[in-house]
C-alpha cells in the first residue's frame, strides 16, 4: 500500500489477560497526546505488519510480542491526517514496562468505552464491548 505523508498505517497490539486489555496514554507533544490506546505504531516502509508490532511492542513496553491475527481494520481521517489501524491480538512474554514514560494500565472489557480513546480506536471498542 502506497501512503501519502498524511496518511499514515498503524500496527496495534491487543493485549487480553483476565478479561482486561492493555492500554498506554499518548504522550505531549505527539498528535493525539493524552488518550488512550492500544500499543503499536508506525509501521515503516518494507516491514510487514506483524514484524511492525513485534517492534513496536519491544520498543515502548520492552516485551516480546507473538501475533496471533488480525481483528480489524479501521480509518479514520482526522483533520491533520488520515490515519488506517489494524488491530491484532497478540500475547506477550514478561511483564510490560512502559520506555518512554507514558502511563499504562490494564483495562477491563466493561470500562473500555469510557475512556478518552482515539476516534479510530471506536471500531475495535464496539467489537471488544460486544462480547
Amino acid at each position: 500500500m502506497t501512503v501519502s505523508s498524511d496518511h499514515i498505517v498503524v500496527a496495534a497490539a491487543v493485549i487480553e489477560r483476565e478479561g482486561a486489555f492493555l492500554l498506554t496514554r499518548r504522550l505531549a507533544g505527539t498528535h493525539l497526546a493524552g488518550r488512550w490506546e492500544f500499543p503499536g505504531g508506525k509501521q515503516h516502509p518494507g516491514e510487514t505488519l506483524e514484524a511492525c508490532l513485534v517492534r513496536e511492542v519491544q520498543e515502548e513496553l520492552a516485551c516480546t510480542a507473538s501475533v496471533r491475527g488480525l481483528i480489524v481494520s479501521s480509518t479514520h481521517e482526522y483533520p491533520e491526517r488520515t490515519v488506517t489501524l489494524h488491530f491484532f491480538s497478540c500475547d506477550i512474554e514478561g511483564e510490560p514496562v512502559p520506555q518512554d514514560g507514558q502511563a499504562m494500565r490494564w483495562v477491563d472489557r466493561s470500562d473500555l468505552r469510557a475512556l478518552d480513546l482515539p476516534e479510530a480506536d471506536r471500531v475495535l471498542v464496539d467489537l471488544l464491548s460486544a462480547h
